[in-house]
């Protein structure tokens, strides 16, 4: 039966949302979510491919390095090498150890189960999206082994910092849990 107005049973955000229908002809029937911000039941697929969140993801970058520069006892190289790690652990967690929409209700369905790398872009491989999230951690790597001359203490931190990021991002390892770590 249709109804204007209707309350939507399972909210699709935390607004209070309403589904309101359109009828085009008997057998079409159209939804608008009405109180979200996109149209999509799941923003975690495309927001990381929204217009500008590339560049402020580079803009905090740059920040968070000279804010480590502006330190007094931290030389060149272990700023890099501060970079490259803050870098690599924020986004290990935030990419491959948090499941589910940040923004979602509790009932989430398949995302529930799904770290945010294995949403991004319908978890389809090889998106402009994951190639930029997979370039980034290997240039910051390249240019902390640069800056910090090569050496070797600083290469071994960073080349570990580069594998929690970069090898989870395998396609390999695409829904894959080791040892059961984030099976739940």
């Amino acid at each position: 039966m249709f109804r204007w107005g209707a309350k939507h049973p399972k909210p699709l955000s935390l607004i209070t949302n309403f589904r309101f229908c359109i009828i085009e002809s008997s057998h079409t029937l159209i939804t608008m979510n009405i109180g979200t911000a996109t149209s999509e039941e799941n923003p975690t697929h495309s927001y990381l491919g929204s217009r500008g969140i590339w560049i402020t993801y580079v803009l905090i970058l740059l920040i968070t390095h000279f804010m480590l520069l502006t330190i007094p006892f931290f030389s060149v190289a272990v700023a890099w090498t501060l970079t490259n790690v803050v870098h690599c652990v924020i986004t290990y967690f935030m990419l491959h150890v948090t499941k589910g929409t940040p923004w979602g209700t509790p009932e989430q369905g398949k995302a529930r189960t799904q770290t945010q790398w294995e949403q991004i872009d319908f978890g389809q491989q090889f998106t402009p999206t994951k190639k930029f999230l997979t370039v980034v951690p290997v240039a910051i790597f390249f240019l902390a082994s640069f800056y910090t001359k090569y050496d070797t203490t600083h290469f071994c931190i960073n080349l570990i910092a580069l594998g929690f990021s970069v090898i989870p991002k395998l396609p390999q390892l695409h829904g894959v849990r080791i040892f059961n770590i984030n099976k739940w």
